[in-house]
């Protein structure tokens, strides 16, 4: 795999965020800003979380993907995101090399999400089409086509705790046990709530030491 860009531009190398549910790619730009200063070549995707399936999103980012010139690309997802990545290695085997960190991605379903879809009204205008193979379950597994670490945070601060009460750890949002990948090489749990894991330094000093190394700081 790469070398660590050692805090210059590598034009070898491209980091492509993904954002989450209801959101747009202009979130991601303080994680962006904080991955160029490490060294790293960002873009940032952005797609219609509610009115497109992760399926039809991961064909969408890959038209994209197929556009770079690096010979590494590696990808970043938060939430939704990072269930679109997984699609997107389970449909392409050509992709370009790289590594894959998950940001509070419920790639086994949300327990919020699962409420949230009890009420029909709610379930149209707060999840849309991002339920089909997604935050309900269903996404694809992780087959270890390349090297992922997935972060997670545990303050219990969020909006899905309008839906939901539970004991067990969580970022508000998502609980710790939903965003475990079979075959991920490393979890990390962070003092973050599920948002405030795209504004964390923390959050983005580990990814990048994760996109250069291929594990995060002990």
């Amino acid at each position: 795999m790469s070398a660590s860009p050692a805090n210059s531009w590598d034009n070898t190398e491209t980091v492509v965020l993904v954002h989450g549910l209801w959101m747009h790619g202009t979130v991601m730009h303080w994680f962006a800003r904080r991955l160029r200063r490490q060294g790293y070549r960002v873009e940032v995707f952005s797609y219609r979380s509610l009115l497109r399936t992760p399926t039809e999103n991961a064909d969408h980012l890959v038209r994209r993907l197929e556009q770079m010139t690096t010979p590494v690309v590696h990808l970043v997802g938060h939430s939704l995101g990072g269930i679109v990545l997984l699609h997107v290695l389970d449909r392409y085997a050509d992709l370009k090399p790289g590594r894959l960190v998950l940001l509070g991605s419920p790639v086994k379903g949300s327990l919020v999400a699962a409420n949230i879809a009890r009420i029909p009204l709610l379930r149209q205008v707060l999840l849309g089409r991002s339920v089909h193979q997604g935050l309900l379950g269903g996404c694809p597994k992780f087959a270890g086509q390349r090297e992922l670490g997935v972060i997670c945070g545990d303050q219990p601060f969020g909006f899905g705790r309008l839906f939901t009460r539970t004991r067990e750890p969580n970022d508000g949002t998502v609980l710790v046990r939903e965003t475990r990948v079979d075959r991920a090489r490393q979890c990390l749990e962070i003092p973050a709530t599920h948002t405030s894991l795209l504004f964390s330094s923390l959050a983005a000093q580990q990814t990048g030491r994760f996109l250069a190394n291929g594990q995060f700081d002990a």
